[in-house]
C-alpha cells in the first residue's frame, strides 16, 4: 500500500490539479442546469464531467508509470499512461455522445430556457478557472520542453512545442484548451436565445462543445495508440545523434533509435570507434557516453553497441 501511495504522490500535479478543479465546475454546471434546464449548460456539464474523468485516469496511469521494473514486467510501466487514456477516451466519447444527441434533440424542438444570469455567472466562472488551469499546463509544456519562454511567451511557446509535453500534460492542455472554448460557445448561444426567438443557437452549441470533445478523443486515442506501440522520437534522436558524433572518441554513429515510452524515452546506437583500442577504454567511453545522455531529460534507459570504423560517414543530421 505504501508503494502505491509514493506513487501517487509522483503523478502529474496539473492532471490532478484539473480533474479536482473539472469536478467542482461539472457539479456547479449540473446544478445550474437542473435549474434552468439549459441545453448548453447540459453539455458544458457532460465536458466538465468527462474532462474530471480523464484527467483523473492521466493523474493514475502517470503515477503507475513510475513503478520500478519487476522481474515479470522488466521493461518497467512507461507505457501504462498509454494504455489508461486508451480507456479514458472511451468514457469522453460516451459523453460527446450524449451532448451531441441532446443537441439534435433541442434542434427538433427548440424551447425556451430560463436562468439567464444563472447561467453566464457559472459558465463565466468556469471559464476562469479552466484558463487558469490551461495556463499552469502551458507553463508546464514550458519546462518540460526547455524553451525558457516565461510571462506571456508561454501562451505562443505552448503550442509550437506542445507535441514535446508530456502525455499527461499534453492532454490537460488540449481539454482545458477546449474546455475554454465550449465555455465562450456556451456563453454566446445562451445570449441569442435569451435575446432572439433563435432558441436553437443552444442547441447548436450543445453540437459545436460535442463535436470538440470527439476532436480531443480522436487525437488523444491516436497519440496514445502511438505511445503503446512503441513511437519513435526523430528530434531526439536527431538531438542525441550530433552529441554523439561530436564526440572526440566516435568515428561515426551507425545506427540511431529512441523510442519514447510514456513519459520516458529508450535510447539505442550504434557507433563505430577505432578498432585499435582496448576493451578497457571502449567500456570507458560507453560508460562516458550514457552518462551523458542519462542527463537529457526524460531518457531512463541508453544501450550503446559498438562497430569498427568502416570509413564511410553514416551519420546525416536533419537538422
Amino acid at each position: 500500500m505504501k508503494e502505491y501511495v509514493s506513487l501517487l504522490r509522483q503523478g502529474s500535479k496539473s492532471a490532478a490539479l484539473a480533474a479536482v478543479v473539472n469536478l467542482v465546475i461539472a457539479l456547479v454546471k449540473g446544478g445550474a442546469f437542473l435549474l434552468t434546464g439549459n441545453v448548453a449548460m447540459f453539455a458544458e456539464t457532460m465536458h466538465s464531467f468527462g474532462d474530471a474523468a480523464n484527467q483523473l485516469f492521466v493523474y493514475v496511469g502517470s503515477a503507475l508509470s513510475k513503478k520500478a521494473p519487476t522481474e515479470r514486467f522488466p521493461g518497467g510501466f512507461g507505457r501504462a499512461v498509454n494504455l489508461v487514456l486508451l480507456g479514458a477516451v472511451l468514457i469522453v466519447g460516451i459523453l460527446a455522445y450524449e451532448t451531441i444527441r441532446e443537441g439534435i434533440t433541442h434542434l427538433a424542438h427548440p424551447s425556451e430556457s430560463g436562468g439567464l444570469w444563472i447561467s453566464i455567472t457559472v459558465l463565466a466562472l468556469g471559464c476562469i478557472l479552466e484558463a487558469f488551469v490551461l495556463l499552469k499546463a502551458m507553463r508546464e509544456i514550458a519546462h518540460e520542453s526547455d524553451s525558457g519562454a516565461k510571462g506571456l511567451a508561454v501562451i505562443p511557446m505552448s503550442f509550437a512545442h506542445v507535441k514535446r509535453a508530456k502525455p499527461a500534460t499534453k492532454l490537460v492542455f488540449m481539454e482545458d484548451l477546449v474546455a475554454t472554448s465550449g465555455g465562450l460557445v456556451a456563453i454566446i448561444a445562451i445570449l441569442i436565445a435569451a435575446y432572439t426567438p433563435f432558441y436553437q443557437a443552444e442547441g447548436i452549441a450543445s453540437i459545436i462543445i460535442g463535436g470538440m470533445m470527439f476532436l480531443v478523443v480522436g487525437r488523444v486515442f491516436l497519440d496514445n495508440a502511438a505511445g503503446v506501440i512503441g513511437e519513435a522520437d526523430e528530434e531526439m534522436a536527431d538531438k542525441i545523434g550530433n552529441i554523439l558524433f561530436a564526440d572526440k572518441d566516435v568515428r561515426d554513429v551507425q545506427e540511431m533509435t529512441v523510442v519514447k515510452e510514456g513519459e520516458s524515452f529508450h535510447v539505442e546506437a550504434t557507433l563505430e570507434i577505432d578498432p585499435t583500442i582496448t576493451v578497457a577504454d571502449a567500456d570507458d567511453i560507453r560508460d562516458r557516453l550514457e552518462a551523458q545522455i542519462l542527463e537529457h531529460r526524460g531518457v531512463t534507459d541508453v544501450t550503446i553497441e559498438f562497430d569498427e570504423d568502416d570509413k564511410t560517414q553514416a551519420w546525416k543530421s536533419k537538422e
